[in-house]
């Protein structure tokens, strides 16, 4: 009886146990693109965690990076090499790349893999941009500083030293084949699935919990890290060259606001994008001495709108702008940068197109401007009265009325609404207010005006 009970329980943990050992094996994957900033960092911890929390076999990192700040490379490297589970960076999809910064984070992983079509390397440093736009390299104790990081990242995991040293030394960028049979990379794989099929069995290149781990992925569950929507928003707005753009769109969006009265469109859309635009650029490492001159640059600006000095304030304004354009990207030792010079290229390339334009806003633009502000103060306000306009936001009894090809704020002389479309006729004002009644109806006292 007593062998008969150890068989049924044995039997029964068997039958039950075993299907639920089959189901653990879960796979984690992940995606990381666009340029490595300090929120590239939470990324991957978040799906580091995300993995470790469900004692995942491995968590699949998809790199498609053109590199970005060294010191957020460097946590990230050391969060992989804290991680419980391994880390297996996939760079992906064809036509990706892990250059600069990326290269580095690829070797500070348990494992690397490629997708046919990409490329690995380039990771020479840089600091950045020098107030006359040219490219500021890294002196060479940095140089040697980096040279000598990456090969000891090589080393820790077994890679090729000298190949990765020439991804400094010579600037050098390899494809797929290349990594594999010079001993950088571990496999190449067309997907996931096929990633997972080459490399069950590996050990990983570098310890996991202090030890070398056998990559258990036979028929493991892939399950998917969606991205947060903030995680979709955060790449594009880190972006320099969008970040840039932002700024500058948001800076002409205010002054243009200032020029319209009455109308709060340009002033809400501009300080919405300058908002963004900090954001972006304080992930990617702003020089706060950048911002300032842009902010002066504004200033000089909304100056020339308010009291024309025939173009000494455009001037100014011109000047300080591409001067705090260039420092945002500045040298100055503060951050270092793993990140490819076709980025600082096309910055370099947005702002002089952006500057030129402009210049040449103010330079057509204030013309009109003055001619516009000096007619308004010969005719003062007695010229609106009388006047006919047409109704654009409902008069409840406040709105918006098109008078003279402009847009004005307006309120309904009795009170009474008037809709969309009618026409009304200008009785009084109130600063900058149009006190209006229907076309047809009657005010005492009105010096009636026609146009």
């Amino acid at each position: 009886m007593v062998v008969m009970r150890k068989i049924l329980i044995a039997a029964f943990l068997f039958i039950f146990l075993t299907p639920a050992l089959a189901q653990a094996s879960v796979v984690y994957v992940a995606q990381i693109k666009g340029e490595i900033t300090p929120y590239t960092y939470d990324q991957f911890d978040r799906y580091i965690s995300e993995a470790e929390r469900a004692n995942a076999n491995a968590i699949i990192i998809l790199l498609d990076t053109p590199g970005g700040r060294a010191d957020a490379m460097q946590n990230i490297i050391e969060r992989i090499k804290s991680a419980e589970v391994p880390v297996i960076t996939y760079v992906y999809p064809p036509g990706g790349m892990a250059a600069s910064a990326g290269t580095y984070i690829a070797l500070g992983s348990h494992l690397i893999a490629m997708a046919p079509g990409t490329s690995i390397g380039a990771c020479r440093p840089i600091l950045g941009y020098s107030q006359n736009g040219s490219i500021i390299e890294a002196p060479p104790k940095v140089v040697n500083f980096y040279a000598s990081y990456i090969k000891s990242l090589a080393k820790a995991s077994g890679r090729n030293e000298t190949m990765v040293e020439k991804f400094i030394t010579e600037d050098l960028a390899i494809d797929p084949e290349e990594a594999l049979n010079s001993g950088v990379i571990e496999v190449i794989a067309n997907d996931v699935n096929d990633l997972l099929e080459k490399a069950h069995g590996m050990k990983t290149k570098v310890p996991v919990r202090g030890e070398y781990v056998a990559l258990d992925l036979e028929d493991a569950e892939i399950r998917y890290l969606e991205p947060s929507l903030k995680d979709r928003v955060i790449p594009y707005l880190t972006d320099p060259a969008v970040a840039y753009v932002l700024l500058t769109l948001g800076i002409w969006a205010l002054v243009l606001g200032f020029l319209s009265p009455g109308w709060h469109v340009p002033e809400t859309v501009g300080a919405i994008m300058i908002v963004l635009a900090i954001i972006g650029l304080g992930y990617f490492g702003y020089r706060s001495a950048g911002l300032l001159l842009i902010v002066l640059a504004v200033i000089f600006f909304i100056a020339e709108a308010l009291t024309p000095t025939f173009g000494l304030f455009t001037v100014a304004g011109f000047i300080t702008f591409v001067l705090g354009s260039i420092m945002l990207f500045g040298g100055g030792g503060e951050v270092d940068y793993l990140v490819s010079r076709e980025v600082y290229s096309q910055i370099r390339l947005i702002i002089i197109t952006i500057g030129a334009l402009l210049a040449l806003f103010f330079a057509f633009g204030m013309a009109a401007v003055i001619k516009a502000r000096r007619k308004k103060a010969q005719t003062g306000k007695e010229e609106m009265i009388g006047l006919f306009g047409e109704v654009v936001e409902p008069l409840s009894p406040e709105g918006m009325i098109r008078a003279r090809g402009e847009l004005w704020r307006a309120r309904s002389k009795d009170g009474k609404s008037i809709g969309i479309g009618e026409k009304v006729r200008i009785v009084e004002m109130e600063g900058l207010k149009l006190i209006v009644v229907r076309e047809k109806e009657k005010y005492p006292n009105e010096e009636s005006k026609m146009r």
